[in-house]
C-alpha cells in the first residue's frame, strides 16, 4: 500500500499542475487509506504538502505577470486568519468520541472525513459542471467587493483547517466574480492565497502527537515533482478538458468514503 501512496502523492501534484483547482482534493485520502494516517493528523499533513506544491506551482505564474498580489493580500488574510484558528483552537476542541449508538461510535476522525467527502462531492461538481460563463480575458478595472470577499475568505479558511484541502475549486470562482480577475490570474493568484493560508494553518497546529518530519518532506518532494510534471503535460494537454473526467473520478471518492466512514 506504501508504494501505491507514493505513486499516489506524485499523481496529486500531476492533477494540481494539470487541473488547478480541486487538484489537490486527493491528499487527505491518499494519507489516511494508503499510509493509514489518522484523519486529524493527515489533515495537517495535507495543510503542510498542498501549501509547499502550490508555492513551487506558483513561480511559473509569478514569471508572467499573472499573481495580483493586491487580491492575494485582500482575500488571503481572512482566510489565514480563518485557518490558522480553525487549526490552533477549533479543531482540539471537537471530541475524540462524539457520540454513541449501540455498537457505533462516531468519532473525531469520522467527523473529519465525512466532512471530506461531502467537500469532495462538491469540488465534483464545480469540475463536471460545464463552464459556459468563463469568457477570457476582458480586462476590467479592479473592483473589490469586500464583504463578500470576507465571507468568502472566512469560509475558505475554516474549510481549509478543517479538512486540509486547499479550496481552490471556491478561491478561483470567487476571484473571478468578485475581485474581476482574468482567469489565469485568478489561478496564479489563488495558488498564492492556498500556499500562504495552508502553511500558516499547519504552524498554527495544536496537536500533541509528534510529526513524522522525513515521511512528510518526502511525500512534499513527490507531490512537487507531480506538479512540475503535470505543468509539462499541461502544455501538451488541454486540462479543461480533463477536468469534468476528473470530477467524475473525485465524485466517486466522495461517495466512496461517506460509504467506507458511516456504514462499514
Amino acid at each position: 500500500m506504501e508504494i501505491a501512496g507514493y505513486i499516489s502523492s506524485i499523481l496529486i501534484g500531476v492533477a494540481l499542475g494539470l487541473v488547478g483547482g480541486g487538484g489537490s482534493i486527493l491528499t487527505v485520502p491518499v494519507l489516511v487509506y494508503l499510509f493509514n494516517i489518522d484523519a486529524v493528523m493527515a489533515t495537517a499533513y495535507s495543510l503542510f504538502i498542498v501549501g509547499s506544491t502550490s508555492i513551487a506551482g506558483s513561480f511559473s505564474y509569478f514569471k508572467k505577470g499573472l499573481v495580483n498580489i493586491r487580491t492575494a493580500i485582500v482575500f488571503g488574510i481572512p482566510s489565514i486568519v480563518a485557518v490558522y484558528l480553525t487549526r490552533a483552537y477549533i479543531v482540539p476542541t471537537i471530541p475524540i468520541e462524539i457520540f454513541t449508538s449501540g455498537d457505533f461510535t462516531f468519532t473525531r476522525s469520522m467527523l473529519l472525513m465525512v466532512l471530506f467527502a461531502i467537500l469532495m462531492i462538491a469540488t465534483s461538481f464545480s469540475m463536471i459542471k460545464k463552464k459556459k460563463e468563463v469568457v477570457e480575458e476582458v480586462s476590467q478595472a479592479q473592483r473589490f467587493n469586500y464583504p463578500l470577499i470576507l465571507i468568502e475568505g472566512t469560509v475558505v479558511g475554516i474549510l481549509t483547517g478543517l479538512v486540509g484541502a486547499g479550496g481552490g475549486f471556491l478561491i478561483i470562482p470567487a476571484l473571478v466574480l468578485l475581485s474581476k480577475l482574468p482567469m489565469k490570474e485568478a489561478v496564479g493568484t489563488s495558488l498564492v492565497i492556498i500556499a500562504a493560508k495552508s502553511l500558516i494553518g499547519f504552524f498554527g497546529e495544536n496537536n500533541e502527537t509528534p510529526m513524522d518530519w522525513t515521511f512528510l518532506l518526502v511525500i512534499t518532494v513527490f507531490a512537487i515533482i507531480g506538479i512540475f510534471i503535470g505543468m509539462v503535460l499541461s502544455k501538451k494537454i488541454d486540462g479543461n478538458k480533463l477536468e469534468p473526467a476528473f470530477g467524475w473520478f473525485v465524485l466517486v471518492m466522495g461517495i466512496y468514503i461517506l460509504i467506507k466512514e458511516i456504514w462499514l
